[in-house]
């Protein structure tokens, strides 16, 4: 063979995705000269050429016409009779071409520069995809399920690349099957077994801000701007939202006619309730809307502490605090205030109990925590759930279902004596 062909000898390479074929020759080239190197101890006296169009390989090695007593070194001399062998018209001091066959390297050679050019490709094709995913960080993408496991499943994107999302990125409803199309943001790229990992999201913020994007033309257009997404995933989100166009109603913009818009970001995140509200640097109306759909009767504010008393009607307690205390949770993280909620009335004809009342059945230093995180009353604890009074009091939750234990056999015992 008096040429090596890519193409044919190294097929494995010719298709060799997201690399340019000037990146891709000098990898070939440089792979050449390791070998000569290895065989010859040098690779200044050869010539690696490689044609973009064909894939074609020749390496050509230049020796000088030296007289044949003269010889000294056979891989940079040639003897003036075995130039004129190759054409008469050589003479002393002349440079002699000789093209080298695939042969002349030997079998084991070839194998080993085809692995060599097979790990470099890798390599390459691992920091390309790197380098598109970094770019590509936060971005939606779609990608088809190939593989589901117990802890992650991956997808594949057009191009074959492969993409896990794993268990704790997915909305906990979400459930997938081989081959059905998902749409993901992209969290990050890190690099893994020495391989670039692309790990997608459906449960961070910028997932929800992607789609809001493309739903939303406005914030497309940076009409309208959104200042803070917080989420618990499948549950509800709060969203935000600011225009820098005064005739544009941001809140209504993102919601859209008869609420057009937002259903298919709520379709697509498996019936996730968004609150979009109307993002504003007055704290104490950013609280207000922040626990819709709630209802507030008066606030006390402490903003060196970032603390927030809320004082609300019975009825609004509950949807307040949300399911597992969801709401209330959600309210904090998007305001950067702890918020406690307080009735501030009571049902007509209905009776509360003092918590002094209960130490003879409630240890004191129990009953005091509860007071100062303004449980004082009877209802006021009985009115929250057991993990809303676990947060804001650290007491245990055996101690806490034995405090509403008491609480309400005293309500029950009350109704019976009426």
């Amino acid at each position: 063979m008096s040429s090596i062909n890519l193409i044919d000898s190294f097929s494995e390479f010719k298709d060799a995705e997201n690399i340019d074929r000037p990146t891709l020759i000098k990898v070939i080239e440089d792979v050449f000269k390791t070998l000569l190197r290895k065989k010859y101890y040098n690779d200044d006296n050869f010539d690696v050429i490689v044609n973009d169009q064909t894939g074609d390989l020749e390496i050509f090695q230049r020796r000088e016409v030296v007289a044949d007593a003269d010889i000294m070194n056979d891989d940079t001399q040639i003897e003036l009779t075995e130039a004129k062998k190759l054409d008469e018209s050589y003479d002393i001091g002349d440079e002699v071409y000789q093209e080298l066959t695939m042969e002349s390297f030997g079998r084991r050679a070839i194998l080993a520069a085809k692995q060599t050019l097979a790990s470099r490709i890798s390599d390459l094709k691992k920091a390309i995809l790197l380098e598109k995913y970094k770019e590509r960080e936060g971005e939606i993408i779609n990608g088809e399920v190939y593989q589901v496991w117990k802890k992650e499943i991956m997808l594949l994107d057009d191009e074959g690349n492969e993409l896990i999302l794993p268990k704790s990125e997915q909305i906990p409803t979400d459930y997938f099957k081989k081959g059905e199309s998902v749409r993901a943001v992209v969290k990050k790229v890190e690099l893994r077994n020495n391989g670039a990992t692309i790990i997608l999201s459906r449960t961070h913020p910028s997932f929800l801000a992607k789609l809001l994007e493309l739903e939303v033309p406005e914030i497309f257009d940076g009409l309208i701007s959104i200042k803070k997404i917080v989420r618990e995933p499948g549950e509800r989100a709060k969203v935000a939202v600011e225009s820098y166009d005064d005739r544009i109603d941001p809140v209504g913009a993102c919601v859209g006619m008869k609420g057009s818009r937002i259903h298919g970001i709520v379709r697509e995140l498996k019936n996730e309730n968004i609150d979009i509200i109307n993002f504003t640097q007055n704290i104490q109306l950013l609280i207000q809307r922040s626990l819709t759909p709630s209802k507030i009767s008066s606030m006390n504010i402490n903003e060196e502490t970032k603390y927030a008393e809320v004082f609300m009607k019975a009825d609004q307690v509950s949807l307040a605090i949300g399911k597992r205390g969801v709401n209330i949770k959600l309210a904090q993280e998007l305001t950067g205030y702890n918020i406690d909620v307080f009735r501030d009335d009571l049902e007509e004809g209905e009776f509360d109990i003092d918590m002094d009342e209960f130490t003879d059945e409630i240890d004191a230093w129990v009953i005091d925590i509860l007071k100062k995180v303004g449980c004082d009353t009877a209802r006021s604890i009985l009115a929250l759930s057991d993990d809303e009074l676990i947060r804001r009091t650290d007491l245990e939750v055996e101690t806490i279902k034995d405090v509403k234990e008491i609480l309400q056999r005293e309500f029950d015992e009350e109704e019976k004596g009426s």
